[in-house]
């Protein structure tokens, strides 16, 4: 199964860190993707929110927006696609995701396509 490991945390921490402090997050990253090795299918560092831009389409007229969808305490700021045999086995590699140490992993299973 596939499931999408939503990493949340509060970016201006990030913001605040040196690059000595960075690189040091960058390296158990790396570390956990070549521990999830054969588990992963996808992973990307998303930018920061200020980068963000939101499209509505609101009675057939396209709204865009500059910025994130809503004011939030966390922000998004990477992912990983995990692909594993069941949930459990995704919340125990969540759990070795360096955002879940400072932040937070949203586990969000791929919707299954029923039968015909």
């Amino acid at each position: 199964m596939k499931v999408l490991a939503l990493i949340w945390s509060d970016e201006s921490n990030w913001e605040r860190l040196s690059e000595d402090e960075r690189k040091d997050w960058y390296g158990k990253y790396r570390a956990f993707s070549q521990a999830a090795d054969g588990k992963l299918a996808g992973s990307d560092e998303l930018a920061p929110t200020q980068a963000a831009t939101t499209v509505r389409v609101r009675d057939g007229e396209t709204v865009v927006t500059d910025g994130p969808f809503a004011e939030t305490r966390e922000q998004l700021g990477g992912y990983f696609v995990l692909d594993v045999e069941s949930l459990d086995e995704a919340t125990e590699l969540a759990a070795k995701i360096p955002g879940a140490w400072h932040g937070s992993v949203e586990l969000r299973p791929a919707a299954e396509e029923e039968g015909p």
